[in-house]
């Protein structure tokens, strides 16, 4: 009992503080993401806080949630007419430039810092898409005056990014864990491509027969005003 009151105190304590914290960055200047990581490094065991966290499922977890949920919430503001005009472009960056990107940044691991190819690809996996809540943040929030094809293929991209990095990310961690195929590369090409249109394939139906249905479940269900909300997230989760 004593503990679990001490994660809802902890936990209560620390939303307080990244919320002022959020309110500092934006009258200093300073990108959000950026305040509440330096807050989570010096809340953590290496910071001030000496908070020791290392149950990566649960942080797995909690970060694909928080992914469904900004993911959703993006796509709720962005309009159908930003998405046509936006797609195409949109669409390159988000797999050809991911892609792209996670080469620049695994050369750049692999010849400077020393790490072996699928480490450093890895690495560049890991961090080549832009991230979207920070772009989301960027045009909304800070009102930032771009062209609006400009602005609309960055914030489509910035959500269509993350199932390339995911594909990469998890396709590179296999051949680290297990190895190539005894088929070499030939292979693990045709593996990876059937994986990668199987995948982003049945993504895009779900998306799109799923995001249809929450429309109309939103639409004809009458709940009070509280309840939609929850009830739009509910259902985005189950897509």
């Amino acid at each position: 009992m004593e503990f679990a009151n001490h994660i809802i105190l902890i936990t209560a304590a620390l939303i307080t503080f990244s919320i002022f914290a959020g309110v500092l960055s934006s009258r200093i200047g300073a990108p959000l993401l950026l305040v509440f990581l330096a807050f989570g490094m010096l809340a953590g065991e290496d910071g001030f806080g000496g908070i020791r966290f290392q149950d990566f499922r649960l942080a797995y977890l909690t970060g694909s949630l928080a992914l469904a949920v900004i993911l959703f919430d993006g796509g709720l503001s962005t309009t159908r007419e930003q998405f046509s005009h936006a797609l195409s472009p949109a669409v390159v960056l988000a797999t050809l430039g991911v892609a792209i990107t996670a080469a620049i940044v695994g050369a750049a691991a692999h010849y400077i810092l020393g790490y072996g190819w699928l480490e450093a690809l890895l690495i560049g996996a890991i961090v080549g898409p832009t991230d979207a809540a920070a772009v989301f943040l960027l045009l909304h929030l800070r009102g930032l005056r771009l062209k609006p094809r400009v602005g609309s293929a960055l914030e489509v991209e910035s959500g269509l990014n993350d199932p390339m990095s995911i594909f990469m990310t998890l396709a590179l961690v296999s051949l680290a864990a297990h190895g190539f195929p005894k088929g070499g590369w030939s292979e693990t090409a045709l593996t990876l491509a059937y994986d990668f249109l199987w995948q982003m394939g049945g993504g895009v139906l779900f998306g799109l027969v799923g995001g249809q249905i929450v429309l109309r479940a939103v639409n004809r269900l009458k709940f009070s005003a509280g309840i939609y909300p929850i009830f739009a997230g509910a259902l985005a989760l189950v897509v």
